[in-house]
């Protein structure tokens, strides 16, 4: 479910070595400065996605800064196809700096790995990065600061499915005031990307009722992104017929 990364700082490696094999005949001998000059080469680039959260890890734009312990950026894989999106981090979340590590973020992994999934190929985010005092609802002030990041992550990330856990996320992306019974079980757009929603694996915890439900809609999802990347693989054949 996710876009394999290059491997192009390999290829430059190994054909450098290549041509200093070439030079030197069997005894291969690689300077110092060439050899740093070669690490330096293949050394990993950050990502814009990590230069994304360079820029903003230290923001201070409402007073949501002054009570947290960590800015909860992101995690999974950035070339994921599916993303994962919930309102604001919790108590482990602000401690650990990861979103989804407590209780319920260990229910979401179960409800990943029940439809096939693995937390590292997909990618999850909230709509806040610091966590609102008491686990309260976000503030509007406090979304419009911070949704601005979260839009930026999708632009980046371009996943092809976003599956929004719970009714604040739902309600924030979609800009609508519908309670989560209507808005699950449909395919909404969200800047041409297919969206589903579904429980928020807090809610679920004090509700396990609804998890098959839940499933349900995770399921619902995977067929979404079946059904686009389909969609995309027969635009990319006509195009190719047409040319």
């Amino acid at each position: 479910m996710a876009r394999a990364a290059g491997t192009e700082g390999l290829r430059k490696l190994l054909a450098r070595l290549a041509t200093e094999l070439e030079v030197n005949g069997n005894d291969l001998v690689i300077e110092r400065e060439k050899a740093e000059l070669l690490m330096e080469e293949i050394k990993p680039k950050p990502s814009p996605l990590q230069l994304f959260y360079e820029q903003i890890k230290d923001c201070r734009k409402c007073p949501l800064a002054e009570t947290r312990t960590n800015f909860v950026f992101g995690t999974g894989n950035e070339n994921a196809d599916i993303m994962f999106i919930g309102e604001a981090p919790g108590a482990d979340e602000d401690r650990l700096g990861e979103p989804f590590v407590g209780r319920a973020g260990q229910l979401l992994n179960r409800m990943l790995n029940e439809v096939g999934l693995q937390r590292e190929e997909v990618y999850i985010a909230n709509v806040l990065k610091c966590r609102p005092p008491g686990n309260r609802d976000p503030r509007p002030e406090e979304v419009a600061q911070c949704l601005p990041y979260l839009l930026k992550q999708i632009e980046l990330i371009k996943p092809k499915v976003l599956v929004c856990l719970g009714r604040i996320a739902a309600q924030t992306l979609l800009k609508t005031l519908s309670p989560l019974s209507r808005l699950r079980g449909q395919i909404h757009q969200f800047r041409g990307i297919p969206m589903v929603v579904t429980y928020h694996p807090a809610a679920l915890l004090r509700n396990m009722g609804n998890y098959e439900r839940s499933i349900s809609d995770l399921r619902f999802a995977l067929r979404v992104y079946h059904e686009a990347v389909s969609a995309e693989s027969d635009e990319n054949d006509s195009a190719q017929t047409d040319g």
